[in-house]
């Protein structure tokens, strides 16, 4: 806005200096005495007695003009210089004249406006009986001279008009088609603006272009950057380059673009490595720089949001060393340049394009110039001179020689004549019709058309109906939106060598902006990369992160930038990219690449497991070795030896260590709710009957020798009755315990979740602590009892003194639980229950082969000593 406004200024003091455009109006002498009181011959000595609006000064000629009903004048460039002159302020300045050669480019342009003019003249349905005229002024890319152009256009070309008292109304324009550059479609725009008269642009793309506060009256049929800045980020974003290199010319076209580019751009986490801005007129030293900051980038993508002219200056500096290979991503203003595939280091070159068109009729119009209507113009001239070599006139004449006649335009092979390539002559085109639809709607409403007419038409009304205009022409939709922007369409372009070896353009795709969000890009056929590839180029500034890591960013670099570090333990990432890891659920673990979760395994100590299978083993093996031995006692019942070691408790001693070999096998397998409260009070109260019995067994031995005493009765008081009652109070107790711990919090089937990370322990939770551990100390308080009891006892002066194998035997169940309980709190997961199995087979092993084995022995290997006179005997 800085150019564009320093511009205005400038062009304003010109104008006023020229004073080409300011209204001089003489009072007659009668208003002049009314006004000031003087006589009528002293106010003849100031002014005429006749009113006149004249204009001071000369005026620009137009470069094509034709009267009509209306006019719709014209501003944009046919030659691309500016005659600069020195002004001294002594004289008046000079009118400001363009040089250098026409533009062939240029004048297709012109020509396609008046051609569409002649279109619609000749039309019976859009303005029957209606004449369109034109005014074309060439501003020669001046600002300057395209507000001069533009406020000539208001005022008119005749020195002295309106010979009333209102000088008013002055130029008859119904609407301006103009420019192609946006900072002089600004300028324009403020000069026509006040007077809503509609400017209407065919290449005009600044998105500020859009504030309708600024510019009311700005129409364009080019879509705005702003759509084209989303297209080209979309394009970036759809090959996956993330870190890219972006340059601009330092004018309203690049700076607003590439503004608008940068901001969709970090929307879609896209980095930009440089941002540099220059302009063709700028110092070698500047496009230098400009040229070694590409060379030394490491972005592989390179975002060109320029005009022709100034991206040829960059590619001229790029092409005087060895270019870098670099994939170009052009905007619409050079991707079509036929003349920039010429360096050949661009190509594959990629970007966004005016839609392509076909103009009926349009191409016989260019060609049809012959060489009398020729000489009619001076630009035309001046373009036939120029395209064959030759002069048409004499006074031209210098080394050239003179055009013979036999010129042929379809002979030439220039911008001129070639129509394969007609995008922004279809603006034009569009910009014409558009403008004339305007014009008909508002006559339409103010004239019957069949007394073919013509009214009196206000420029502000055109304006009006120029926001509703909605119509199809040549196949394409034309409609303005409250901004005064069409339907953005874009076709996507690729240089790509033809069968011949050259580069040219070829459509590979679509961006349409009126479809939903995910449908606007398109493409549909296949593209050609930097070098001639086939493969798309790697353009990011990190590598993408896999699944199973994340990004962190590298200090002090853009967002693009990062290092990839592996998910921590429990986390998981199942995308590329990933700014996070999640954490899997409670019951899940992450794989060994950490991008998915999966089911902890379950673990408990199943019957299909070794170490199971050794202790089911084991466990039935000591039920066959109790059941043997009751078998073996059993048949020798009525021997001294078991008969003096109390049969009946022998017996339920064999039948308890059975039971505490059995239900060991209750730990086994998956805990449920039934099992977890069957194997604690299990365990508690079989292990409670077998030491009530070996506790029995020890007070028998010490009533039996205190019964040897003279005089003694003990026996009397411990009979097979009390030793039964003995058993059964003791074991009573214990099942008091367990249906206590039962009622109030009983052992439960729970999922242990900490000890493992990794996998899921599944166990019986004690429910209460105090219940299990009464229920142990319990057996551990009659283990001691029983223990002390044996002590006592070992020592008595029997031959065959049982005492001393219940003191071993209580010795190794106390050794082995009193071990347990470290064991039991230290053992991780299952190995928790293999402790506890361990400890009951242990303990009943001890017991088992303590007090039971040397009898077997004796019975079946030394009968002999399985005598009473034997066990009478005292040592």
């Amino acid at each position: 806005m800085g150019v564009s406004a320093l511009c205005l200024g400038l062009a304003l003091a010109l104008s006023l200096l020229n004073l080409n455009m300011v209204v001089v109006l003489v009072e007659s002498a009668n208003s002049l005495e009314k006004s000031v009181g003087l006589p009528s011959s002293d106010a003849g000595l100031m002014a005429t007695r006749s009113s006149v609006c004249t204009l001071q000064g000369g005026a620009h000629t137009p470069a094509f003009s034709e009267d009509g009903d209306y006019l719709i004048g014209g501003v944009y460039s046919i030659h691309h210089y500016m005659h600069t002159v020195d002004n001294n302020y002594n004289t008046v300045p000079q009118i400001l004249s363009c040089i250098g050669s026409v533009d062939p480019r240029g004048l297709r342009l012109t020509r396609a406006m008046i051609f569409a003019i002649e279109e619609i003249n000749n039309s019976t349905e859009l303005l029957p009986g209606v004449k369109l005229g034109y005014q074309i002024y060439d501003p020669c890319t001046s600002i300057p001279v395209a507000m001069h152009a533009a406020i000539q256009l208001l005022n008119g070309n005749d020195s002295v008009f309106n010979s009333g008292d209102n000088c008013s109304h002055s130029g008859v324009v119904m609407a301006v088609v103009g420019e192609f550059g946006s900072t002089a479609s600004m300028s324009i725009s403020r000069v026509t603006g006040p007077f809503n008269i509609p400017l209407v642009s065919p290449y005009s793309t600044c998105a500020c272009l859009s504030d309708k506060k600024q510019y009311p009256n700005f129409f364009r049929t080019i879509p705005s950057d702003q759509f084209q800045a989303d297209a080209l980020a979309k394009l970036v974003k759809h090959f996956g380059w993330t870190w890219i290199g972006a340059v601009r010319s330092d004018s309203d076209y690049g700076n607003n673009g590439m503004a608008a580019f940068l901001d969709v751009a970090l929307r879609e986490g896209i980095c930009v490595e440089y941002s540099e801005a220059f302009y063709r007129t700028n110092p070698r030293s500047k496009i230098k720089r400009v040229a070694d900051i590409i060379r030394r980038s490491t972005s592989k993508v390179v975002v060109a949001f320029t005009a022709i002219g100034d991206l040829k200056i960059l590619l001229e500096e790029l092409a005087q060393e060895p270019p870098p290979p670099r994939q170009w991503v052009g905007s619409e203003a050079w991707i079509t340049e036929p003349q920039l595939p010429s360096y050949t280091f661009c190509a594959g070159a990629i970007g966004v394009a005016i839609q392509r068109s076909v103009i009926p009729g349009f191409r016989d119009f260019l060609l049809d110039l012959s060489p009398s209507e020729v000489r009619g113009s001076s630009v035309l001239t001046e373009f036939w001179e120029d395209a064959f070599n030759c002069s048409l006139t004499e006074s031209n004449r210098t080394s050239k020689r003179m055009c013979n006649g036999q010129e042929d335009l379809t002979t030439l092979q220039s911008p001129y004549t070639d129509t394969s390539q007609l995008r922004i002559s279809n603006m034009m085109y569009k910009a014409i019709y558009a403008i004339a639809h305007a014009i008909h709607n508002a006559l339409f409403q103010k004239v019957n058309f069949t007394l073919l007419q013509t009214q009196r038409l206000e420029s502000k009304e055109v304006f009006t109906e120029l926001k509703q205009v909605n119509f199809s022409q040549n196949g394409y939709h034309v409609s303005f939106d409250a901004n005064g922007d069409p339907v953005a369409f874009f076709e996507l372009v690729n240089w790509q060598k033809n069968e011949r070896g050259a580069i040219e353009p070829v459509t590979v795709g679509f961006y349409d902006a009126s479809l939903p969000e995910g449908q606007k890009f398109r493409i549909n056929r296949k593209i050609t990369w930097v070098e001639g590839g086939t493969q798309v180029p790697v353009s990011v500034c990190s590598e993408s992160c896999p699944p199973g890591t994340r990004k962190v960013l590298q200090k002090g670099k853009p967002i693009c930038c990062y290092d990839c570090i592996p998910c921590p333990e429990g986390e998981i990432s199942n995308m590329t990219d990933s700014p996070d890891c999640s954490p899997c659920p409670r019951e899940f673990w992450p794989n060994a690449k950490r991008d998915a979760c999966f089911h902890k395994p379950v673990e408990f100590l199943s019957f299909d497991e070794v170490l199971s299978i050794i202790l089911a083993t084991v466990s039935i093996s000591g039920a066959c070795l109790a059941i043997i031995t009751a078998v073996i006692f059993l048949h020798h019942r009525t021997t001294p030896i078991v008969r003096a070691n109390n049969s009946e408790l022998s017996f339920l001693l064999l039948f308890s260590l059975t039971l505490c070999f059995l239900c060991s096998l209750t730990f086994i397998g998956a805990p449920s709710e039934w099992s977890c409260m069957l194997r604690h009070t299990a365990f508690g109260i079989t292990f409670v009957l077998c030491i009530s019995c070996v506790l029995g067994k020890t007070i028998v031995v010490l009533m039996a020798f205190k019964a040897t005493i003279p005089g003694s009765n003990a026996m009397k008081w411990f009979g097979p009755t009390q030793q039964r009652m003995t058993v059964v109070s003791f074991t009573f107790i214990q099942v008091i315990i367990c249906i206590i711990w039962l009622v109030v919090s009983p052992p439960f089937p729970v999922k242990n979740l900490t000890t493992y990370k990794e996998k899921i322990i599944l166990e019986c939770a004690l429910g209460s602590a105090v219940g299990f551990w009464a229920v142990l100390g319990y057996i551990g308080l009659l283990a001691v009892f029983c223990f002390v009891l044996a002590v006592l006892a070992r020592k008595l002066p029997d031959n065959f003194n049982e005492a001393k194998m219940i003191t071993f035997s209580m010795l190794i169940f106390c050794a082995v639980w009193i071990t347990f309980i470290p064991a039991y709190v230290s053992s991780p997961g299952k190995f928790t229950v293999a402790v506890e199995i361990f400890a009951i087979l242990a303990s009943s092993f001890g017991l088992i082969l303590c007090i039971f084995a040397p009898k077997c022995f004796i019975i079946l290997f030394q009968p002999e000593k399985n005598t009473k006179k034997y066990l009478m005997n005292k040592s």
